[in-house]
């Protein structure tokens, strides 16, 4: 079953706070707790799982609404919306400068608290999506085809695997991924396969045919057409060929 979203309110006007803690119930919001002041907030934050927060800006004491949201921005990864009869210019921009994820002008019905909340929710959600795709990004950069002085990295779903040079048996082309087959896996690489080669040593690794990188340790058998690696049969061009047989006779 799904998590509810959990919802802390804080609200010193207590009938305007149970008010919201019903509507929000009776939509199936979990209402993790209601308080009136800054120092109860920052106390439920700490010690619970919060997924919003609902804050008045005016509190019943010295911080303010807007002290909080600085706290929860500088403490936590969490949306939070204001939640206020003050909607003057500059109550606005006092709000304004600790980003809210809504704010919501008094008095509002059920339908404009509900729309509010996921709206908020859902820009937050894909502002952290975005930010961790662009992370993942950034560290695909760093690290594809990172080479070691006898290995390379290469990214398998979210892990990068260090793949001994001496492991890998042959690299194949496939439209614009290579598929690098080492003794026992099979790692799928963005690159074209000429600037692949670049990056293995070149004592090693030759271009058997225009869709293959093969690393001649591992070579099996030999026709006049192609090589054999573990049991895979790789076509190779006519100058392979003849450098393979070179190579044998020297």
């Amino acid at each position: 079953m799904e998590q509810p979203i959990r919802i802390l309110i804080v609200e010193d006007n207590v009938i305007i706070a149970d008010d919201m803690q019903s509507m929000l119930e009776e939509i199936g919001y979990e209402i993790v707790d209601n308080v009136i002041v800054y120092e109860q907030a920052v106390e439920v934050l700490k010690n619970n799982e919060v997924d919003l927060v609902l804050i008045d800006i005016i509190l019943a004491s010295d911080k303010t609404g807007i002290d909080l949201g600085k706290h929860i921005r500088e403490n936590y990864n969490i949306p939070f919306i204001f939640v206020t009869s003050n909607s003057d210019r500059a109550t606005v921009e006092n709000a304004k400068s600790v980003k809210p994820n809504g704010y919501l002008v008094k008095p509002f019905e059920q339908q404009d608290l509900y729309t509010s909340i996921e709206i908020a929710l859902s820009n937050f959600i894909s502002v952290v999506k975005k930010g961790e795709e662009s992370q993942e990004e950034e560290d695909d950069k760093l690290m594809a085809n990172k080479v070691l002085k006898d290995s390379i990295f290469v990214k398998k779903q979210h892990l990068y695997y260090r793949i001994q040079f001496g492991d890998i048996q042959f690299i194949k082309a496939d439209n614009v991924y290579l598929e690098v087959n080492t003794v026992d896996k099979k790692f799928l690489v963005r690159s074209p396969l000429k600037d692949y080669l670049e990056k293995l040593p070149q004592n090693k690794f030759y271009r058997a045919h225009k869709s293959y990188i093969v690393n001649v340790d591992h070579i099996d058998a030999i026709n006049s057409k192609d090589i054999l690696i573990n049991e895979t049969l790789i076509p190779i061009s006519k100058e392979f060929k003849l450098f393979i047989i070179s190579a044998m006779n020297s």
